[in-house]
């Protein structure tokens, strides 16, 4: 699961970096601040149990 998680990072750090430097869209970087944001949560511990409890997984 890891690999996914790192290419969901590198998505949002391409989304952010073409959003800053070539076509200056906001939506672009706050989509790719989302991916960057989901991707580090989802590296920490205990970040499985949160998800299966807001999905009710149990």
């Amino acid at each position: 699961m890891g690999f996914w998680y790192f290419l969901i990072l590198f998505a949002g750090l391409f989304l952010v970096g073409k959003g800053l430097f070539k076509n200056k869209k906001f939506s672009m970087v706050c989509l790719g601040l989302l991916c960057i944001s989901f991707s580090i949560f989802m590296f920490t511990p205990g970040s499985d149990e949160i998800i299966s409890d807001i999905f009710n997984l149990n």
